[in-house]
């Protein structure tokens, strides 16, 4: 039961605005009561897709395609940029993108079939590019297990991003393809606050089980840093100093960071969040938003939307290069590789020559 102008348990939003390619809108019946209201449960929902990698041309990510097991995320942060994503399906970038979560089933089987093909050139895959891949249902479901398979299998190099500890189950899989330079993890830790998590992040790992990943990880060989995303300002940004040090304590690498991105209807409802979990706050967030965009809340710019611009942009990238500098962690990843790629012959063993050259 639950009111949509107040948050709801283990949910990012409360609201389900109408998608923006829409013509049809959902009001809500003035002659039921909220009390008779029930608050939707997650719902899978199976995704027909014929094809899983993924291409894009920008410039501010660090790969050029993608595997998104699964579309929508249970997660349900707030501010999340992939939200507008589910507008393209029919649905609301609202609850909706947290509570109707589409499941490729067939990943594997496509991603085998299109590293098979001649036509792929072996390249870094980005995993989680668009909604985590390690979501609660994955611990059931065990979709990205399965496709980190292939990539172990094929020696494809991955890049994977993600802010829930279930990544350091697959510290097996992630290992074997570290021996090959072909594997890179970023843990994302917005904060270490658990009461800000948990307001923020409602359904992803709490802060001290991510650095617990990042242990894992690194304790089984696997390159890992942290991703400090999204930084809000006058909410989470004075915590970056600490989130560092306590990610290099943890045996992080590197460190990257982004600025927070509002695209389309997510401005409206971080705006609400705001409202509802941090109302003296709510004006002094979005100024500094705003400051850092050029007077609007969101900037689509290559070059700036991940970084921001303007004077509160430099002072945040400034203090964040300090602090990585001071915790001792690296810009940049170590470099991947594509060289111990091989593709199976028909009965899924490696070719003769691969073995006699390993």
């Amino acid at each position: 039961m639950f009111d949509h102008s107040l948050p709801i348990h283990g949910r990012g939003v409360s609201d389900n605005p109408t998608g923006r390619f829409e013509r049809i809108a959902y009001e809500r019946d003035p002659d039921v009561s909220v009390e008779d209201e029930v608050a939707p449960a997650t719902v899978l929902l199976r995704d027909t897709s014929r094809t899983i990698i993924a291409t894009n041309d920008s410039p501010d990510v660090g790969f050029d395609a993608s595997i998104n097991p699964y579309r929508g995320c249970e997660h349900g942060c707030s501010y999340c940029y992939a939200r507008p994503y589910h507008e393209y399906l029919g649905m609301s970038a609202g609850l909706d993108f947290e509570t109707k979560i589409l499941v490729k089933e067939d990943a594997p089987e496509l991603l085998r079939k299109e590293l098979l093909s001649p036509k792929w050139q072996p390249k870094v895959l980005g995993i989680s590019g668009v909604t985590d891949a390690y979501q609660p249902i994955e611990r059931r479901l065990r979709i990205t297990r399965r496709c980190l398979e292939v990539l172990t299998e094929f020696r494809n190099p991955v890049g994977i991003v993600t802010k829930n500890h279930l990544v350091a189950r697959d510290a097996d899989l992630l290992t074997e393809l570290a021996r090959f330079d072909a594997a890179l993890v970023f843990v994302s830790v917005t904060t270490l606050d658990a009461n800000l998590s948990r307001r923020m992040e409602p359904r992803a790992s709490h802060p001290d089980a991510r650095l617990a990943a990042v242990k894992d990880l690194r304790a089984a060989g696997v390159p890992v840093g942290v991703m400090v995303a999204p930084i809000i300002p006058g909410l989470n940004d004075h915590e970056v100093p600490t989130i560092l040090q306590a990610a290099a304590a943890a045996g992080a690498m590197f460190a990257h960071y982004t600025i927070l991105r509002l695209p389309h209807g997510v401005a409206d409802l971080f705006e609400q969040w705001l409202a509802q979990h941090f109302p003296d706050r709510k004006d002094k967030v979005l100024g500094r938003i705003r400051d850092m965009r050029g007077g609007k809340l969101n900037e689509s710019d290559f070059g700036k939307r991940m970084r921001g611009d303007g004077i509160l942009a430099k002072a945040i990238g400034d203090l964040f290069a300090m602090a990585r500098q001071k915790a001792g962690l690296e810009r940049m990843p170590p470099k991947v590789s594509t060289a111990s790629f091989r593709r199976p012959i028909k009965g899924g063993l490696p070719t003769l020559f691969d073995d006699l050259l390993e």
